[in-house]
């Protein structure tokens, strides 16, 4: 299935990340793609804020992955944010081993995911984010993962 929701500006596609928050749960791994600028990380804020981090997240282009501690989140205690953007070869995805950080109450956001999707299979939660006309983010959301249809009805009609 898929879902979209529409940001006409960065705060709102922040909200869209800070609600989508309420639609990971602890082992997900979310791929995030879209053109260079379209607001993936801007996105990714939102989330983080949705799931209690308090510390500034930015792009983790050249670090590839950051860690950020989840406050007050229930199930999810850190957030794994990591753009494959310089990643050259799969394996190197592999070596992140991001599967066995997400075991422990953790979440991994991965922008770039095209990128590595191959390296998930289809497990996972997909996010889109294409630029119209007007400069206004699409965010398609896609999933084969039926216990999430509801909040991602919720999401989607924000």
């Amino acid at each position: 299935m898929t879902w979209r929701r529409r940001a006409a500006t960065s705060e709102q596609a922040q909200r869209a990340g800070e609600d989508f928050s309420t639609v990971v749960r602890a082992g997900d791994i979310v791929l995030l793609e879209g053109p260079l600028g379209a607001g993936k990380t801007t996105f990714v804020q939102g989330v983080a804020r949705g799931l209690g981090v308090t510390e500034r997240v930015t792009s983790p282009t050249f670090t590839v992955v950051r860690q950020h501690a989840c406050h007050g989140h229930p199930t999810i205690s850190t957030l794994h944010h990591a753009d494959v953007y310089r990643i050259h070869h799969l394996d190197e995805v592999v070596d992140l081993a991001l599967g066995e950080l997400v075991e422990e109450r953790g979440v991994a956001l991965v922008e770039w995911g095209e990128l590595a999707a191959s390296v998930f299979g289809d497990d996972v939660l997909r996010l889109s984010i294409a630029v119209d006309d007007d400069d206004v983010r699409i965010i398609t959301a896609t999933t084969t993962k039926e216990d999430r249809r509801e909040a991602l009805d919720a999401w989607s009609s924000t």
